[in-house]
This record gives structure tokens, C-alpha cells and sequence, in this order.
């Protein structure tokens, strides 16, 4: 995209600032040491007003200034040019700012012009996991699996609008009245929803679910007591063994973060083809190839849904496939695919517990539209899953891993599953859940598949006694 379509789409403008600390209360109206202090005063505020139309006057000129063929992906010179500009310009029209207030109307001009505006800043606090934009005037942010009202504001609606137009347009992909909701995804991966009115009544609405710009490892899931030690080490052999596994959970339980660590195990060798509506799997494997689904084009085609690229991932020749989600007529042909030497499949599905997954598994393979008895829909799920990871979002806001269940088969018209890990509480602490993912005791029947790998487990990791 041409420097000159970027400013166009993105030059709205804002009183974006840094997630900042909270300041202090200062007893002069006029002018504050704090320059947050003089940005975010009640709206109509003679100090705001003057910061607000400083800003934009020197985002026009700059704007006018640049060369519109510069190549905005050269993003280090860009920034340089644009930093040489604002200091003619401040120079020029003789505009006196100390230096801390130099650099926050500099950092809130760049994020217009080269970022996302306001979330720049909360793009770059590493410990801030989701934003979530309800209009202009509110944007919420997770840290540590608490929700708080973040001090970043937008200056309109219109505003928003354009910064979701930036994060969607370089995809493909459109929001409009005409299609008001929209998946997406930022350079670094980060999934992104957007929906804006009619259906949204307060304004344009923006989630971002941000990753990690060094993928999560095993060691770190084990560190932050997501699972313990011994759960890890067996789920590293089902991967290796080349078991079918599902992972289930709820909204923003980190279904997407254990299936990138176990997408991790899979071996070098192996061709890899991950499926997705959004691409957010980082795997580092060498041989990997990402699919993504397509929406419809403003005439209503062009559709490329997850079930078509499933169906055509099996022409491709896969050693695993990886769904990022199943949510509709695409499971059914993931269970076929499960079924048919594709060993080894994974992905994620919605669910309470590993009980309630097979209902939902059931639900969606009907969504495909076949005419099937219920029946031959969970012969294909028995046969098809071996293991049910599920992953859930506890009360004091952390993830954890609470239930790894295998899938054993029928009996009669039941599937029938056993717990080998399960999550057991043991109290709280300083508001935090103590607990711990033990050992049932019960040694699964796929044991046999870990043991024909070449992999071998320690004889205590599923408790004392490791009964069948």
C-alpha cells in the first residue's frame, strides 16, 4: 500500500497517548508538569482543545509534506523522515515544548500515520493479553486475566473506524453496513474481531486478542501452573505417537496457546497444513503450509469456507492437520479425515467439559447437512478422537488445564471416556486457586501407541497404582 492510500485511511485525528501511569492531581488548570495531565482533561477543556489542534495542525502540514511514493514498509526511514519534519516544523512556527511533551505529540503522530493510532501504545505493553474497544470513548484491557478501563481514548467514532479499516483492508477483507462483522488479524498474528453499527449501538466495536511475540513453550505452560510436568510429558508422547487430539474450552480459556505448543511436538519431518479462519498458529517447523478461509466479496462470492479447505487440505498430501477451530459442517469432515490415515490431527472446539465436547461434536457434524443417525455420528467420534484436553479460564482469572481425558469407544450407544489427569483444588491464596493437575491412576488403553513410538514414560506418571 502506497504511503499516500495509508495516510488516507488512517490520518484521523487523536489525542492518542501511552498506557501511562496515573498522574497526580496538579493545582494549575492551565498548564500541568504532566502533559497526561493536560491531554486527558474533561472534553471541552481549554488545555486539551489546544494539545488536540497543535496535533493536528502539525499532522496536516506533515501529511501534506511527505512523498507520497515513499515505501511505507521501509518503517525505520519512514519514522526518521517524519521525525526530521516535526522538528522543522516545531522550529519553523517557534512552538516551545518541553521535552517529555515533544516526544508524546511525536509518538502520537507516528502511531496515526505508520500504526493503529491509539493502541499503539497498548499494542507494545507486553502485558496487556486483550483489548477490547466498546466505541471511542471506552477501551477495556486484560492484564493477567483482569479487566480494566485503560486511560486511551479514541477522538469519534470515525476515528475508530479508520483504524479498523487499516487492520482489515491490507487482507482482503472489508467492514461496511453491508457486512458489519469482521475476523482479522495483525501482522503478529494477534486475532481481531470487529463489528460497528447497526449492530453495534455504541460505536464501532474492536476486540484483539494479542499474542505473544515469542510463542509460548511447554516449559512456560508448566511455569505459569497451567499443567504440571507429568501432563506435559504425556502429552508430548501423544503428539509423537500421532494421536487425534482435541482441545477443548471456553471463550479466552487458551485453547489457541496449548494447541501452538502442541502443534510444537510434532516432528521436523512431517508436513504440516494448518487450517484457519484467521491464521494465528505460530509453528516453527520448516514444512509448514497455512491455509485461511475467505468471506464472501461484496457481490456475495468468492466464499472459501473451513470445510472447503479441509476437504482440500486431503489432496495435499498432509502428515498432520492442524483445524484452528471447528465450529460447524467442517467437523465432520475432520473426523472422516481422523479416520481415513490422517493420524495424528488436531484442533480446538468450544465446550464446558470433555462430556459436553462430544455433544458439541455430535451438534456440528449435523451442521453439515448429511442425514445421518445419531449413532453412526459417534461411532465416527469414538473412533476417530483419542484424547480431550480441556483447557478453562478459573475464577481468578488464570488457565489452566483441568481435565485430559481419553476417548476409549462404544459401548452400547455411548461413548465411553476415562480421566487420566484431572485438576484437583486445594484452596485459595492472596485471591490466587491452588491446585494441581493429578494423576487418576488409570493408564490409557492407547498406552500400547505411545510404547510402539519408541517413547517410553516414566511407571508413576499416571499415579500409584496405573491401573487399565
Amino acid at each position: 500500500m502506497s504511503l499516500l492510500k495509508r495516510i488516507e485511511k488512517g490520518t484521523g485525528q487523536s489525542n492518542s497517548v501511552k498506557e501511562p501511569t496515573r498522574p497526580s492531581p496538579s493545582t494549575n488548570p492551565v498548564r500541568s508538569k504532566n502533559p497526561e495531565t493536560q491531554i486527558r482533561r474533561a472534553p471541552g477543556s481549554p488545555q486539551k482543545d489546544a494539545f488536540k489542534e497543535l496535533k493536528e495542525r502539525i499532522q496536516d502540514k506533515l501529511v501534506a509534506e511527505l512523498d507520497p511514493t515513499m515505501d511505507i514498509s521501509r518503517t525505520d526511514e519512514v519514522r526518521r523522515t517524519i521525525q526530521d519534519m516535526y522538528e522543522q516544523i516545531l522550529t519553523q512556527e517557534n512552538i516551545i515544548l518541553s521535552r517529555t511533551e515533544r516526544e508524546r505529540l511525536f509518538e502520537g503522530i507516528v502511531a496515526e500515520i505508520l500504526g493503529f493510532g491509539p493502541l499503539e501504545a497498548l499494542l507494545a505493553d507486553e502485558n496487556v493479553s486483550e483489548i477490547m474497544v466498546n466505541g471511542p470513548d471506552k477501551v477495556f484491557i486484560e492484564r493477567k486475566g483482569k479487566l480494566t478501563l485503560s486511560r486511551v481514548n479514541f477522538e469519534n467514532n470515525e476515528h475508530v473506524m479508520k483504524v479498523i479499516d487499516r487492520i482489515v483492508s491490507p487482507l482482503g477483507r472489508r467492514i461496511d453496513e453491508s457486512s458489519p462483522m469482521v475476523d482479522a488479524r495483525l501482522p503478529d498474528g494477534s486475532r481481531v474481531n470487529a463489528i460497528i453499527p447497526p449492530l453495534a449501538l455504541n460505536g464501532p466495536t474492536l476486540t484483539i486478542r494479542k499474542f505473544e511475540k515469542d510463542p509460548l513453550t511447554i516449559d512456560d505452560l508448566i511455569r505459569f501452573g497451567s499443567m504440571s510436568s507429568e501432563t506435559a510429558e504425556f502429552l508430548r508422547a501423544c503428539v509423537i505417537a500421532r494421536l487425534n487430539i482435541v482441545v477443548s474450552g471456553g471463550t479466552g480459556s487458551g485453547k489457541t496457546t496449548l494447541l501452538n505448543v502442541l502443534s510444537s511436538f510434532i516432528p521436523e519431518d512431517e508436513r504440516i497444513i494448518t487450517v484457519e479462519n484467521a491464521a494465528e498458529l505460530q509453528l516453527r517447523q520448516e514444512h509448514v503450509v497455512t491455509l485461511e478461509s475467505r468471506p464472501a466479496n461484496i457481490e456475495g462470492k468468492g466464499e472459501v469456507s473451513i470445510q472447503d479447505l479441509v476437504i482440500n487440505t486431503l489432496r495435499m498430501r498432509p502428515d498432520r492437520v492442524v483445524v484452528g477451530e471447528c465450529r460447524g459442517g467442517e467437523t465432520l469432515d475432520m473426523l472422516q479425515a481422523m479416520n481415513t490415515g490422517h493420524d495424528g490431527s488436531l484442533t480446538t472446539a468450544h465446550a464446558n467439559s470433555p462430556r459436553d465436547m462430544l455433544s458439541r461434536l455430535e451438534t456440528m457434524c449435523l451442521m453439515a447437512g448429511m442425514d445421518l443417525p445419531v449413532r453412526a455420528i459417534r461411532e465416527q467420534i469414538a473412533s476417530a478422537v483419542d484424547l480431550i484436553i480441556q483447557q478453562t479460564r478459573l475464577r481468578d482469572g488464570s488457565r489452566k488445564v483441568v481435565n485430559v481425558t481419553e476417548v476409549q469407544g462404544m459401548e452400547g450407544d455411548v461413548v465411553v471416556m476415562s480421566d487420566i489427569f484431572v485438576f484437583e483444588q486445594q484452596g485459595m491464596e492472596n485471591g490466587k486457586i491452588i491446585g494441581r493437575l493429578k494423576p487418576t491412576g488409570i493408564r490409557p488403553k492407547f498406552y500400547e501407541r505411545i510404547e510402539a513410538a519408541g517413547l517410553s514414560l516414566p511407571p508413576n506418571i499416571f499415579g500409584a497404582t496405573g491401573r487399565y
